[in-house]
């Protein structure tokens, strides 16, 4: 079942920086200089253009997925550029034209490109558009020093450390609704499950709480994914380096990468893309624990939850239906999830060292935005969602979940052994069901009974002791251990978890701050550049 997605952008998310103001454009128009006509990328070595079948399952695929780096191609370029004119590597006199061409791109955008799949790749469609504009001998000079191999895979590194940190971003915002939730129910006793079954008497608060953990964890798994992922491959050119005197630190700088790449033959290493879908995987799957457990919540046969009408649909034959589609949606999501690492660990199995061109790429594309949807899904659920306060007291006064607390009271106050005190108590809660006795005017008698069933011996205890120790209030007063569901623990692991999300934004807002700068970095040095030429308004 598809999930909906949320158009609005999250507020840290990397910025994109708009076309620099006072720098006069090319015009795109105009023919190129040298009066030659440009040679084919493939002409000069092929005798044939590509067949119209490899056009159609192979270049257009993965031109098709190149497009989404479009502006990462563009920032790549104008960074090498400005790095081969700090280096003397390329002519200021002849960067100027190529930064003005590509300002020129960028500002048209990807729509503004002219493709020609016979082309190829995303970098030869804006070479040829600007070899259109200033001719080879301008033009083929931004290629110095680099390959396509480094500059692909700096391209994706850029991509997918842009579109994780947007998921962190959401993340962040779903850690928050669920702390919201948390103390909104602090005080809000539910029962708590193992085999289906009622186990214990717990708190809704600290049940969120548990997922709070997760989510942090989750978290750092992302964060020490895109630590992997953040380093700068540019530079590398074929698989040995080069010859040029280039500086792959100032790239990385202009790039906003945190290290360089360093051993030349990884630059086309891709198993930090295996690595960033599996920390969405685990996103994933504890979204899918939360939204089971809410789904068998809020059944009727459950019903100690109920979901906001507009996160409901209805029936189109049973005229009674609430469905929780958000839920199912969220569950169905999850699935495929599992496999999303496992995926990119089997096509990079089948492709080698030297060729890792990360044809698992439509795959990880859809899961940042399956685990961004999810998220902003299930986070609409939870801050909407009713708890229904009946029910749950009428289930816990039903059953006999505060039984181990019993248990614990024979063992502190009569001297037994655990397993002595748990074979009398639920010897206790079998004689009850047979007698259809309700926890709640259990007798003494009949502890004393179930004692001598299973230890040979009666158990003398008062009557308001025995029901003080089964009441479902007193089990969650009385649970002070370490993490425990008692308020004071809960006040605890609350305050625990403000300061782990603290952390996780204030991570993640240094780390929008340092990509959005070197950004900012990059374009204040192409506008010194450019403010050295004649055409160019300051």
């Amino acid at each position: 079942m598809p999930i909906a997605v949320r158009p609005a952008p999250p507020a840290t998310a990397v910025t994109k920086t708009a076309p620099l103001e006072g720098v006069h454009l090319v015009n795109s128009a105009k023919p190129h200089t040298n009066g030659h006509a440009a040679t084919a990328f493939t002409e000069a070595r092929l005798s044939k253009p590509p067949d119209p079948l490899l056009l159609a399952y192979s270049i257009t695929p993965e031109l098709e997925r190149e497009k989404l780096q479009f502006s990462q191609y563009v920032s790549i370029d104008l960074a090498h550029l400005i790095m081969l004119v700090d280096q003397g590597i390329v002519t200021p006199e002849v960067a100027r034209p190529i930064l003005r061409a590509l300002l020129d791109v960028r500002a048209r955008g990807l729509d503004g490109l002219h493709i020609d799949a016979g082309k190829g790749t995303l970098l030869l469609q804006i070479e040829a558009a600007l070899v259109d504009v200033l001719g080879e001998d301008i033009a083929g000079s931004l290629h110095t020093g680099r390959s396509r191999i480094d500059q692909g895979g700096t391209a994706r590194r850029l991509y997918k450390r842009d579109r994780l940190l947007e998921v962190m971003s959401h993340l962040t915002a779903f850690q928050r609704v669920v702390l919201d939730a948390a103390a909104r129910y602090r005080d809000q006793l539910i029962p708590f499950y193992t085999h289906m079954q009622q186990a214990q008497p717990g708190n809704f608060g600290h049940y969120l709480l548990a997922f709070a953990d997760r989510l942090h964890d989750d978290f750092e798994r992302c964060a020490e994914a895109l630590r992997r992922a953040n380093r700068n491959p540019l530079g590398s050119v074929g698989l040995s380096g080069t010859s040029w005197p280039i500086d792959r630190t100032r790239t990385s700088q202009l790039l906003g990468f945190d290290s360089v790449l360093d051993n030349s033959k990884l630059a086309r290493e891709a198993y930090y893309a295996a690595e960033i879908a599996t920390a969405l995987s685990f996103v994933m799957a504890t979204l899918n624990d939360l939204a089971t457990d809410l789904h068998v919540w809020c059944s009727n046969e459950f019903s100690t939850i109920s979901l906001d009408d507009s996160f409901c649909s209805t029936s189109s034959i049973f005229p009674q239906k609430k469905n929780p589609v958000a839920l199912e949606s969220v569950r169905a999501a999850a699935g495929p999830a599992v496999s999303w690492g496992a995926a990119a660990l089997a096509t990079f199995r089948g492709e080698g060292t030297g060729d890792q061109a990360l044809r698992s790429v439509p795959l990880l594309d859809a899961a940042f935005v399956t685990t961004m949807n999810a998220l902003d899904l299930t986070g609409g659920v939870l801050s909407t969602l009713r708890v229904n306060t009946q029910r749950i007291d009428q289930l816990l006064a039903a059953t006999w979940s505060t039984s181990s607390n019993l248990a614990d009271e024979l063992v502190k106050t009569k001297g037994y052994s655990f397993r002595q005190a748990h074979h009398v108590v639920a010897r206790m809660v079998r004689l009850a069901e047979e007698g259809s006795i309700s926890r709640s005017v259990v007798t003494p008698s009949l502890l004393a009974r179930a004692a001598e069933q299973t230890i040979g011996e009666a158990i003398e205890i008062g009557e308001a002791e025995l029901l003080r120790a089964l009441d479902p209030h007193e089990f969650v007063e009385t649970r002070t251990s370490t993490g425990a569901v008692c308020p004071a623990e809960v006040d605890k692991l609350m305050q625990r978890c403000e300061r782990d999300v603290e952390a996780d934004e204030q991570w993640l807002h240094v780390k929008v701050v340092h990509v959005n700068g070197a950004e900012e970095e990059l374009e204040q040095s192409v506008l010194a550049l450019l403010a050295r030429g004649e055409e160019v308004t300051v």
